[in-house]
């Protein structure tokens, strides 16, 4: 592999981080909740009926810990709450607030404005190109 060449999960990351950032910032901009990135990715995945922390924490790719962190946070500003499971005794749901959803809803309207953007930028067919190939299947990370 040639030394000032990314590797594919760089990339990806590169890309992920960018779409963050903006968000940050136009989440900011907007005054609504401050938030972290972790925080952020809770959002991109939690059901809408509600998730457990621990699997959050595994779609996430992150210690239970440090999703019941980032919870905890978004709970205490009112965008998260904690309600019990109606499926067991034991376990508790998080979902969104009203408050929350309303959130999400804004926050995915800046990432559509942040996508066209980037089609702007990098022309609205190599966006849709790399739409298609980040849609397939692909299979599980093993080798043929």
């Amino acid at each position: 592999m040639d030394a000032g060449r990314l590797n594919m999960p760089q990339l990806l990351g590169g890309a992920r981080r960018w779409f963050d950032e903006g968000l940050l910032a136009a989440l900011e901009a907007a005054r609504i909740a401050p938030v972290s990135t972790v925080q952020l990715h809770i959002f991109t995945v939690l059901d809408e009926d509600g998730t457990t922390v621990s699997e959050l924490a595994r779609r996430m790719g992150v210690t239970r810990q440090t999703a019941h962190q980032a919870v905890h946070g978004l709970v205490a500003t009112g965008l998260l709450e904690q309600v019990p499971d109606p499926d067991s005794a034991r376990r508790k749901l998080i979902r969104r607030t009203a408050e929350g959803r309303r959130t999400h809803e804004r926050a995915t309207a800046l990432v559509d404005e942040l996508e066209r953007t980037l089609a702007g930028r990098i022309g609205a067919e190599n966006v849709e190109a790399l739409r298609a190939v980040l849609e397939q299947p692909w299979g599980p990370p093993t080798p043929d």
